[in-house]
């Protein structure tokens, strides 16, 4: 039997500090390891947004060992999919690449209340793209 290669995703935001983090996590979890994940930001932040990270360990995902990094061309280039969520025309464009632009609100100086609305937003676009790329989704209940 022939080896497949994973379909590796790129998820990039300005700060990659909330919707690009809390996009990964997802594409993580809900995979199961089965898509190579990446995130990055056109100017990352210090650290990743507080309430990403206490929406996201609601469900169970837990967001406090990562950190914003710069988006790269390599990066872009290393991936099947590029998922911009607000970085504008700041994101590389190559050829045979697939992308798309999530409109999403911006979690930056949200409360958890509201960052609970943009997670679920995004873990239904996460569970949309898993079933795009053929991979089911492991614990998808949550």
């Amino acid at each position: 039997m022939p080896e497949t290669t994973r379909p590796s995703v790129l998820f990039v935001c300005i700060h990659n500090a909330g919707r690009s983090q809390m996009a990964a996590g997802f594409l993580n979890h809900l995979s199961g390891g089965a898509v190579e994940v990446r995130s990055a930001g056109s100017m990352p932040a210090d650290q990743v947004n507080p309430a990403a990270v206490e929406a996201m360990l609601e469900l169970g995902i837990d967001l406090r060992d990562q950190t914003p990094k710069v988006l790269t061309d390599e990066a872009v280039e290393a991936s099947d999919v590029v998922i911009t969520m607000g970085c504008g025309d700041v994101c590389p464009i190559y050829p045979g690449k697939r992308y798309e632009d999530w409109k999403l609100d911006d979690p930056a100086g949200q409360g958890v209340e509201s960052v609970r609305v943009i997670r679920d937003d995004i873990r239904g676009r996460v569970l949309a793209l898993l079933e795009e790329l053929g991979v089911p989704a492991v614990d998808a209940a949550r």
